[in-house]
């Protein structure tokens, strides 16, 4: 079976024929050369109306059904996007059309939710693609050529240097899309086949949420709110790139956030602007490093400091003496679990008394993807399953739901720490307090309909 994305697809075809009639047919025009007609196919495709269509000879290769459906049914908005870049190829008045092109294509992504666009140069085309709910799905694929106009005009919107493709660089823009504002961080990084571009788009999603917005249990969400109120300590959240910390992180901020509280944060970089909290930017261009923050932070006099991420000796030695010395600090670190935090604070040679006294709470997450609301059936075993529908772009879901798992560190544990017990037995401890791990939380969440046992598997296997 062949990969539709491995195809450029001419829309123009599809635009001469009826949509509803090729739905019907479960078949797709691809390209129109001098001899033939390259058409897709399934399993489920009626050829014996191919010849009412084609009087020409045609070509076939078969694809997955759910392809040719997602093309067919966002037809309108690809035909527009395709039309316009052919334009901006073509046409002596390139500019107009490009600039068209680049805010509809944006328009595109924020409807699809998309939270970052990837534009990649390969050998013989450039591909464009979308991550939604944290997949990397392909959704375009130009010729060659169309590459350094989108190059040019991402740049000159970013205002990098046009003229440069050998470095990095880094840039960012506002646009009003639909009447509302979006702010867009651009990287551009050099390859062998010419620049990868990627777009995040930074929406306020994040900041807005509350802490019972997150998807926390119940139990879990009283537990972190009484570990808010304490005056000092760490609380730690935990879990790869990906996995919602800096969302989580900004819901403990928020809920924290008073006019009698001084918060600062350290952030590389500052995507949001938070009220009542003071947010420094990492910028190593003019020597404001991490390491200078974290030396000077302290004398800001704060209740709460924010650290984006413990990565080395220094940032845990300064989380350590800030919590010992009066303050509550949040942070980050990559972990697969809660409980191997502790050895991962351990390999950053931190003293086990340190970690005892100072360690409040640990919360190690992850995100799986969510059942299409719209397209989700409860099966004979009681357990939903999920078709596909236009809504989840046939994929079966939409949106993604936290899987969490909580270490309380209480008396006993914390001796434990200190005594540098075997993790084992202070697994074994938390389990006869109630300790629930991320693949038994995720379990729960596939019983409440939310997810399914794929996603949780392919969530916490590590």
């Amino acid at each position: 079976m062949s990969k539709l994305n491995e195809y450029i697809i001419d829309y123009k075809l599809i635009q001469d024929l009826n949509v509803q009639d090729l739905k019907t047919l479960k078949i797709l025009p691809l390209k129109k050369f001098d001899f033939y007609t390259l058409i897709a196919i399934c399993e489920e495709s009626n050829l014996s109306s191919l010849n009412s269509i084609y009087t020409t000879p045609i070509k076939t290769i078969k694809v997955n059904k759910n392809d040719i459906l997602l093309h067919l049914n966002e037809f309108e908005p690809r035909y527009k996007i395709f039309d316009l870049a052919k334009s901006s190829v073509t046409s002596s008045l390139n500019q107009s059309y490009i600039d068209k092109f680049f805010e509809y294509l944006l328009e595109f992504a924020i409807g699809k939710n998309a939270s970052d666009i990837h534009f990649e140069a390969l050998d013989d085309a450039l591909v464009i693609k979308y991550r939604i709910d944290g997949i990397l799905l392909q959704f375009f694929k130009f010729d060659l050529d169309f590459y350094p106009i989108v190059s040019s005009v991402i740049k000159l919107f970013s205002k990098l240097d046009i003229t440069q493709k050998r470095i990095p660089m880094n840039g960012r823009f506002t646009k009003e899309i639909n009447t509302h504002k979006y702010d867009f961080r651009v990287s551009v990084m050099p390859t062998i086949c010419g620049e990868s571009i990627v777009i995040r788009i930074l929406t306020k999603n994040s900041v807005e949420k509350n802490l019972k917005d997150l998807g926390l249990d119940t139990q879990t969400l009283e537990t972190i709110k009484t570990k808010m109120t304490y005056s000092q300590g760490m609380i730690l959240i935990t879990g790869p790139t990906g996995s919602g910390k800096t969302t989580t992180l900004y819901s403990l901020l928020k809920h924290l956030s008073t006019q009698s509280k001084k918060i600062i944060t350290i952030e590389d970089p500052v995507e949001y602007k938070l009220p009542n909290i003071q947010q420094v930017a990492i910028n190593n261009d003019i020597g404001l490093t991490f390491s200078k923050i974290l030396k000077n932070i302290l004398r800001q006099d704060p209740d709460v400091l924010m650290i984006g991420e413990i990565r080395d000796k220094e940032s845990l030695d300064v989380a350590i003496q800030a919590s010992l010395t009066g303050h509550l600090v949040l942070a980050t670190l990559h972990t697969n679990d809660a409980i191997s935090t502790i050895n991962r604070l351990l390999d950053l040679q931190a003293e086990p008394y340190l970690i005892a006294s100072t360690l409040k709470t640990i919360i190690s997450q992850r995100l799986v993807l969510k059942l299409c609301d719209f397209c989700k059936v409860k099966s004979e075993t009681k357990f939903y399953e999920n078709y596909g529908c236009p809504k989840c772009n046939l994929t079966g879901y939409k949106d993604r739901v936290v899987i969490s798992e909580l270490f309380v560190v209480d008396e006993i544990v914390s001796s434990m720490i200190s005594k540098q017990k075997d993790i084992n037995e202070i697994i074994s401890y938390c389990k006869s307090k109630g300790f629930n791990t991320l693949f038994e939380n995720g379990l729960q969440k596939v019983h409440e309909g939310l997810t399914c046992k794929k996603e949780i598997y392919r969530a916490t296997r590590y």
